[in-house]
């Protein structure tokens, strides 16, 4: 298994743990068919199975057991190649609440947790299961500088190492994905 399991959904399944950090609380009034579709990593806090990566983006479609597939895809441009991972996710409580369980290991699940999410769904801000996991997701490769200040101010005033975010590489040139790309 690849050492990369892409995050922006992703994720946390190296805790196994699908809890709230204090503090945070998901997004009500959650509508899942909008949520679907791809979303570019703009920011990020590094870990292990992201690090390195550039491009990354996370696509979301329903799955035929009533959840969400997930689909990771990032480039490392050390090694010259695109990874990608795949997973499912299932709300936690109501599919009305941006509160869902990811697994991209068998039965262990991370928490996704949307805690901002713009009216028309276009940028949202998600966080793990404690303030160690946080990304800031949008519908283009870029978000207006007034737009992620705002967010990264949000994420900063609930507790988390803001100035520890990675900005993701989402413009540079590198080669396009091929159409499918071996999950291992």
């Amino acid at each position: 298994m690849k050492r990369w399991t892409l995050a922006t959904l992703p994720l946390l399944l190296l805790t196994g743990c699908t809890s709230l950090p204090h503090g945070v609380q998901p997004v009500r009034d959650f509508n899942a068919q909008r949520y679907l579709g791809k979303w570019y990593e703009i920011a990020r806090l590094d870990h292990s199975f992201e690090s390195g990566l550039s491009h990354v983006s996370a696509t979301y479609s329903l799955r035929d057991d009533g959840g969400i597939k997930v689909i990771n895809r990032g480039y490392s441009i050390a090694k010259k190649k695109w990874s990608q991972a795949i997973g499912k996710a299932y709300f936690v409580h109501s599919d009305h609440e941006g509160y869902l369980k990811v697994s991209f290991f068998g039965p262990f699940y991370g928490t996704y947790a949307i805690f901002d999410l713009a009216s028309d769904y276009s940028y949202s801000m998600v966080a793990g299961p404690n303030k160690d996991y946080l990304w800031i997701l949008s519908r283009t490769p870029t978000l207006p500088k007034e737009t992620l200040n705002r967010l990264i101010n949000e994420a900063k005033s609930k507790g988390f190492a803001t100035d520890q975010l990675i900005m993701v590489a989402q413009t540079s040139k590198v080669p396009a994905p091929p159409t499918t790309v071996a999950q291992k």
